[in-house]
């Protein structure tokens, strides 16, 4: 049974702006979690310059954690750290979903599986969740 669906969209050249400033490792550690700033190699003092592709997959992932919060219907002033809702490529290339802390606990209580999908083009990013219950889940 669906729980709730979010979509969102990022500009490419903001998320890019957020990373490269004065402040970007700093954004990045607050709004990614460890496996995604390893994937996208950011918040660290010797991080290679932020590559186009990077900046596409950064602005997806965030994308990604807003569509999850509208999913939830909680938005961005729920309960939720940005970093605990983190965006990840199984091996086979597909997005899926990782929770942590209180985001992971939200989520188990509920008995939610989060379906992700993930696009960019244009200099936008796209996100998309389902959030589903489990047909025997009260």
């Amino acid at each position: 049974m669906i729980f709730g669906i979010g979509c969102d969209l990022c500009a490419i050249s903001r998320m890019e702006k957020s990373l490269s400033g004065p402040h970007g490792a700093a954004f990045a550690r607050r709004v990614f979690g460890p496996a995604e700033r390893a994937a996208l190699a950011l918040g660290q003092p010797d991080s290679p310059a932020l590559t186009p592709r990077r900046a596409a997959s950064a602005a997806a992932d965030f994308a990604a954690k807003e569509a999850f919060l509208k999913a939830a219907g909680t938005g961005l002033a729920g309960p939720f750290a940005l970093a605990e809702i983190e965006a990840v490529r199984l091996d086979s290339g597909a997005p899926a979903y990782r929770f942590s802390g209180r985001t992971a606990e939200w989520v188990a209580r509920r008995h939610l599986t989060a379906h992700l999908t993930l696009s960019h083009d244009g200099g936008m990013a796209m996100a998309f969740c389902l959030l589903e219950t489990a047909p025997d889940a009260s």
